[in-house]
């Protein structure tokens, strides 16, 4: 029964380190750069500035379709599988953007890379692309992400920017920030494109 009782104290605290490590990890990892141009209790308006991307498109209509699949395609490229099989670093967040039509999921390549100096994927689904500043509302929650949470969030979006009087376009995309093994301080978001004076 002692034994029992010490060995369930060394799983649950080897699980407890790795989480910790996890924390840890995400905290070091490279983050798409932003700027906050206004902040409410329930959103901001960013400014992100132009970064490289590689990209997957997908037939699939939901979170549950696109997420492993899409993210197995994505890590293969930069875990080697390009042109002189490069490693290269992961970055956060992941970017998918599901629709009805033609859905997608992006990794952002780390700062030093563009388009010209990436390797050229192996897969090729896997499209090298650059994509222009833009000016996004955001919303954040916790926890794991699904189709549910992603819908519930998008709505608590559009009533905050539709209070606010500030007019959005273009399609919802969900940004996911952690491993799928990470279990606390999750971080996911929703975003949309909106019309905003950099002034304002």
């Amino acid at each position: 029964m002692k034994t029992i009782l010490i060995l369930s104290f060394l799983i649950v605290g080897l699980i407890i380190a790795f989480q910790i490590y996890l924390v840890m990890s995400a905290n070091k990892t490279e983050t798409q750069a932003y700027k906050i141009l206004f902040s409410k209790e329930n959103f901001e308006i960013r400014f992100y500035p132009s970064v490289t991307i590689a990209s997957i498109t997908s037939s699939a209509k939901s979170y549950k379709e696109l997420a492993n699949p899409g993210f197995r395609k994505l890590a293969g490229y930069i875990f080697g599988g390009n042109e002189g099989g490069k490693s290269i670093s992961m970055t956060s967040p992941v970017h998918m953007d599901i629709n009805d039509s033609a859905s997608s999921m992006s990794f952002v390549m780390p700062a030093n890379y563009n388009s010209d100096n990436l390797p050229k994927p192996n897969d090729k689904q896997v499209i090298i692309k650059t994509v222009p500043d833009e000016i996004v509302a955001a919303i954040k929650f916790g926890g794991y992400a699904s189709d549910d949470e992603i819908e519930l969030n998008k709505q608590r979006l559009i009533k905050a920017l539709t209070e606010n009087k500030i007019e959005f376009y273009g399609n919802f995309r969900f940004l996911g920030y952690n491993a799928p093994y990470q279990f606390i301080n999750r971080r996911n978001e929703i975003i949309v494109n909106v019309n905003w004076e950099v002034n304002k």
